[in-house]
């Protein structure tokens, strides 16, 4: 017999568990976009204990919509790796340049983050950071619907030895750092830089180059690299943020080996 109370208990009974897990992580990445589902399933793969912060209810970031909610997005030459290993469907359009189904990649790479062990939590806010001994050491986090509609509600503290900003253009755990700390970033003037304009070849480039700690325990991939260095943007071109994000999970996890 099928009970509706039971369905909840089901429902919040299996959500505390793995909710309490993610309490204490390796690694917290900060949206579930791109190059954050790329850095999560490199890492997880390794085994090391991987949390994905969402601030949406679905996972994708703004590859979902391809350019304008026209959904087939653009991959170089130098993406093709990476679309073969997450097993998506891509066709060439003429020489360096691929063309892929938005949803489809979206589907692969959250699919293959999870399978390889990494949690992703939809719906979650970062309100502030957590700073021990100079380094970041975790994220005070809130529910998105909180958020938005203001409510006074303290929030929860989750803790991790890296954090991997990859919420795009908004760059909000740096920006978070910055507010609490001031301009103590790893760039020329310790700000963040700000992104600038459309280039999509030199984007491309810049964000992989960006893609690095910027904080003691805080990297930055994809678009929010860019903005904190001040690379170019590059529209709806995502082989860049792909490799950013295994970039990402290839360096953080060397720091956690070395540790």
């Amino acid at each position: 017999m099928i009970e509706e109370a039971k369905i909840s208990k089901v429902i919040a009974d299996t959500y505390y568990e793995s909710f309490t897990k993610a309490l204490n992580s390796d690694v917290i990445i900060v949206g579930a976009g791109p190059s954050g589902l790329v850095a999560a399933y490199y890492l997880a793969r390794e085994g090391i204990k991987t949390t994905v912060l969402e601030r949406q209810l679905n996972a994708g970031g703004g590859m979902s919509g391809g350019g304008i909610m026209m959904n087939q997005i653009v991959f170089q030459e130098e993406g093709k790796e990476l679309l073969e290993e997450f097993d998506i469907t891509y066709k060439e359009y003429e020489d360096g340049y691929y063309t892929a189904n938005s949803i489809e990649s979206v589907s692969a790479l959250t699919f293959k983050a999870i399978k390889a062990g990494a949690q992703i939590l939809n719906l979650m806010s970062v309100e502030d950071v957590i700073i021990k001994e100079k380094q970041l050491a975790g994220l005070v986090v809130n529910r998105t619907v909180i958020e938005k509609i203001g409510l006074h509600v303290d929030p929860i503290m989750m803790e991790s030895q890296y954090v991997l900003d990859a919420t795009g253009h908004d760059a909000v755990v740096v920006n978070k750092l910055i507010d609490c700390m001031g301009n103590i970033l790893d760039t020329p003037d310790g700000k963040i830089q700000r992104e600038a304009a459309m280039w999509a070849e030199q984007g491309e480039k810049d964000v992989i180059v960006n893609t690095r700690e910027v904080f003691p325990g805080l990297f930055v991939s994809g678009m929010a690299a860019n903005a904190t260095f001040g690379g170019y943007r590059m529209g709806p071109i995502f082989g860049g943020m792909l490799l950013s994000g295994r970039k990402a999970a290839i360096e953080i996890t060397e720091c956690l080996k070395n540790k």
